[in-house]
């Protein structure tokens, strides 16, 4: 059986330690998903989303537990392992889209690769060109992301966190901030990436419509999975 692109072993996460308010958010979670999943990740407002996400971002460390990232163990990483791992296998995706408004489609885009490598090129602005040409965003490709509407700047946002052609992406609420036709845009785009390119997608959302077009749903409730429903269970039990 080939490697998982996320693997999660007995991930629990505490806060406080050694304290009297010591708190455990998450409680000894395993979840194990393949390149070219799309995933959806629900659960009500405190069920600790924010800090999985956090963890399997590699934004924070499992107080214990093993997180596997890409067939690397993340939780035997320095900090310096954690920084390369992050920026080379991970694209990020958030509701308020975390652009630099004064600088333009295409230097945002490429900023991932820039950080990577320290110097500016052709060839990342070329790949960052490419990626909006897929996003029908090539006639804005010049100009600064501030004069751009709130669909296309998420739309900048997800080629961006594709700019490293990552294992994983996560998408935190990607179309919390968006109406329902710029929702459906950028979620379709996500869907061909990933069925095109096999990118493995992770999705915060509290937006049942679209949890149901993800390819399987994974419930959080109080730090604890409750559910792990592939999409045709979720369509029979709609019916």
């Amino acid at each position: 059986m080939a490697e998982p692109v996320l693997l999660l072993e007995q991930v629990r996460k505490s806060y406080a330690i050694g304290t009297p308010v010591e708190t455990e958010v998450l409680h000894g979670l395993d979840l194990r998903i393949e390149q070219g999943e799309f995933v959806a990740l629900i659960g009500p407002s405190g069920s600790g989303k924010s800090t999985l996400l956090n963890l399997v971002g590699l934004l924070d460390r499992p107080t214990s537990g093993r997180l596997v990232l890409h067939g690397e163990d993340a939780t035997s990483l320095d900090d310096d392992g954690i920084t390369r791992l992050r920026g080379r296998a991970i694209g990020f995706v958030f509701q308020y889209h975390h652009l630099i408004s004064a600088f333009t489609a295409v230097e945002n885009v490429a900023m991932p690769i820039l950080v990577d490598r320290g110097f500016p090129n052709e060839e990342m602005f070329a790949r960052a060109g490419t990626l909006l040409d897929q996003f029908r965003l090539s006639r804005w490709r010049d100009q600064p992301v501030g004069q751009l509407s709130g669909g296309q700047q998420q739309r900048v946002a997800i080629a961006r966190a594709l700019a490293m052609n990552p294992a994983l992406v996560l998408a935190d609420e990607p179309t919390g901030n968006l109406d329902t036709k710029s929702a459906d845009i950028a979620f379709d785009l996500m869907r061909e990436i990933n069925e095109t390119r096999r990118t493995t997608f992770l999705v915060v959302t509290h937006d049942p419509r679209l949890a149901r077009r993800c390819d399987r749903i994974v419930e959080l409730v109080d730090g604890r999975f409750t559910a792990d429903r592939t999409n045709v269970a979720v369509r029979e039990e709609a019916v």
